[in-house]
């Protein structure tokens, strides 16, 4: 049952402050003027914690807790019982904050999927409508086991490609530190020594266009970075909207190389949620409605929803798909011999590992041409500041 947090005046009128337990506000009201109390503030404890700043929680953690809960549940252990359990066991303050409240709000009448929906940004939407569809069927224990195993792949597949962008990004940006430690203080160093050939006009170009570099890099430094940051804020904001987020997730597709690798996890994604749901028997529409959103892509994401009205008006999944041109031809082409076979969910699932397997091939390949490119281009970028500083000298000494 909620819990009210009030501010009160005794008969006296000496001011009391509590906390009460009550269906409605109405209700604790009432149980307060019974008990000879004039409230003047009742707030619910639970609608304003949940207003409160809730953090992500780590994938691996959030996988323990489902695969965790699916656990109890198997064995018997009630519901609320199942979430106490859990939530006296976690140690993190975020998730025990969460699960407090999911418990009490479970207490209160809500369904699982309901309390969770409070608290998106921790379980997600797409965890949320599998734990609705679990429910709804008869197959909760299973849900969360799929969702466990998702939640976890996933965390592992972000971590894989954190580490194998690792090294190029860290070159990065040794590139940009040493330059721009050259450009502000070594290279200023060397303008007077070189000011008798600029005033003959013998200065090589490539040294004039260091010297220039060199002298506007302040304040191209204190200009840019304001603008970069007010920049990144805007960006932000901008593809939170559904126009901004859609043009981005749009772009990420057409992306050279990298945007074929996205895509394939998108999809890969999508397949195996899909067939895990077709596979305990949830409807294609709503196995449809809830698979969309595994992709992580606003384009993908419509594209699926327009083949799931499609299908409402008797179409087969491969068609809708395939007008869309989201989607590659040749998991366009499974998926249609997969309905005439009706082995869709075996085969959605056969297509999920085939794509991964795929996309790590490329994503390793291009990580191993990014790493020789990225020190070329460090490498010729000091070579040029090294001949830039040495031309004049050797003009100089002739």
């Amino acid at each position: 049952m909620p819990e009210y947090r009030y501010i009160a005046r005794n008969q006296l009128g000496v001011k009391i402050e509590g906390q009460t337990d009550a269906a409605t506000e109405p209700e604790a009201a009432a149980a307060l003027a019974a008990a000879g109390l004039f409230p003047l503030e009742i707030k619910p404890i639970l609608r304003q914690a949940a207003t409160g700043k809730v953090r992500r929680v780590g994938g691996q953690l959030l996988a323990g807790f489902y695969a965790q809960l699916a656990d109890l549940l198997k064995s018997g252990v009630p519901l609320l019982r199942s979430l106490k359990i859990l939530q006296n066991q976690t140690s993190n303050n975020n998730l025990k904050f969460v699960l407090d409240n999911v418990y009490r709000r479970v207490e209160a009448g809500e369904t699982l999927s309901e309390a969770m929906a409070r608290y998106q940004v921790v379980f997600g939407d797409m965890g949320i409508q599998m734990i609705k569809a679990g429910g709804e069927g008869g197959f909760l224990e299973e849900s969360l086991y799929h969702i466990a195993d998702y939640t976890e792949i996933q965390d592992d597949l972000k971590g894989r490609i954190t580490g194998a962008l690792a090294y190029p990004v860290i070159l990065l940006v040794f590139l940009v530190a040493v330059v721009s430690a050259i450009m502000l203080f070594v290279v200023p160093s060397f303008a007077s020594l070189f000011e008798g050939l600029r005033k003959q006009g013998n200065l090589p170009i490539a040294t004039e266009i260091l010297l220039r570099i060199s002298t506007d890099m302040k304040y191209i430094l204190a200009v840019g970075i304001p603008v970069a940051i007010v920049g990144f804020v805007w960006f932000r904001i901008w593809t939170s909207t559904d126009k901004g987020g859609k043009t981005v997730d749009r772009f990420k597709l057409r992306v050279p190389v990298a945007g074929k690798v996205y895509e394939g996890f998108a999809v890969a994604r999508f397949c195996r949620v899909l067939g895990t749901l077709l596979r305990n028997g949830v409807p294609i529409v709503k196995s449809l409605e809830i698979s969309a959103g595994a992709t992580g892509n606003k384009v993908l994401s419509g594209a699926i929803h327009d083949a799931s009205e499609n299908i409402s008006g008797g179409s087969r999944l491969a068609e809708p798909l395939a007008k869309s041109g989201c989607f590659p031809q040749v998991v366009v082409e499974m998926i249609s011999v997969a309905e005439e076979a009706n082995t869709l969910d075996t085969v959605l699932v056969g297509i999920s590992d085939s794509l991964e397997k795929r996309n790590w091939r490329t994503l390793d390949l291009a990580v191993r041409f990014i790493e020789p490119m990225m020190l070329i281009l460090l490498g010729a970028v000091i070579l040029f500041i090294v001949l830039a500083l040495l031309l004049p000298m050797f003009r100089m000494g002739m």
